[in-house]
């Protein structure tokens, strides 16, 4: 069944607990993503990133996304991840998404609080849930959804693109946002050495922030699962995650095509992939089930 954000991470963060948000750029993915949340009878977010709208329009992918969610036996948010570009953000909201980040973090403080607070009052109107972005989330090598040019950032690196809890909770209320990604030690793509978390910095936040907007995390690929628990036990309820699960797909079909010395045919090889994405998949939802 297709829902909007705001009600299952009200479930999430009361049941404490957090639902994973996955990019599926293509159908081999959004099935194996839902066959997975079916299996386990839980809540998914899937979504669709704007740099993948050169790999697969919105207006292709979008309905797909919509269509499987419907059809699903579990609660399904189909999701917009890091809208920047205001006319695309538009462009996912004529698709049918009910769910929208708008993304403004490049900018400074002051012109994001602006911008989103405005988007916030248009899609409030139309039943959008919005997710917002506080502190740059830094891309690094190997970034599956980024256009950026690649950085290699250490730990250290990233504490300058750390959110601070008092400017978390200013933004939240002036935006009236439902969601608010924020940084404390996480990054987009392939870390350059093992990220670890200020979980002492997420519970600030989550204390700082209006009741109703919830903690995003972004980056969650390559982070160890006990590092991602305490982020939810900390306060965080929407866990993005994909670069990792892309990666090992891929190398998996690599060595299928070796095993099998290259005597399978295409579809053989898109439904072993959808098999290998939906395990994955149960493996993050338990993990990100926190024990629940």
């Amino acid at each position: 069944m297709l829902v909007n954000m705001k009600e299952i991470l009200e479930i999430a963060e009361r049941e404490r607990y957090a639902i994973p948000c996955i990019n599926t750029p293509n159908v081999e993915t959004i099935r194996a993503v839902i066959g997975a949340a079916e299996e386990l009878n839980t809540p998914i977010i899937i979504d669709h990133a704007e740099v993948h709208d050169s790999l697969i329009p919105i207006e292709r992918i979008g309905p797909e996304m919509i269509k499987y969610a419907k059809e699903a036996s579990v609660p399904v948010c189909v999701h917009l991840d890091h809208g920047t570009d205001y006319n695309f953000v538009l462009r996912a909201i004529k698709a049918g998404f009910p769910s929208i980040m708008y993304d403004c973090s490049a900018l400074p403080f002051e012109e994001n609080i602006a911008k989103v607070k405005k988007f916030v009052q248009i899609a409030h109107a139309a039943g959008i849930t919005v997710e917002a972005e506080l502190g740059v989330m830094a891309s690094t090598e190997e970034d599956t959804h980024a256009d950026a040019e690649t950085q290699v950032l250490t730990n250290e690196d990233i504490k300058k693109f750390f959110t601070e809890p008092e400017e978390a909770k200013i933004f939240a209320e002036e935006t009236g946002c439902d969601a608010l990604a924020v940084c404390f030690g996480t990054m987009h793509g392939i870390y350059a050495e093992p990220p670890v978390l200020d979980i002492d910095r997420v519970k600030e936040i989550r204390a700082a922030l209006p009741k109703d907007c919830r903690v995003v995390m972004h980056g969650a690929s390559g982070v160890e699962f006990s590092q991602v628990q305490n982020a939810i036990d900390a306060g965080c309820s929407k866990i993005n995650y994909y670069s990792y699960m892309a990666k090992a797909t891929t190398k998996f079909v690599g060595e299928l095509i070796a095993e099998k010395e290259g005597k399978i045919a295409y579809h053989e090889v898109q439904e072993e992939a959808y098999k290998f994405m939906k395990s994955y998949a149960k493996e993050v939802i338990l993990a990100f089930k926190n024990g629940k």
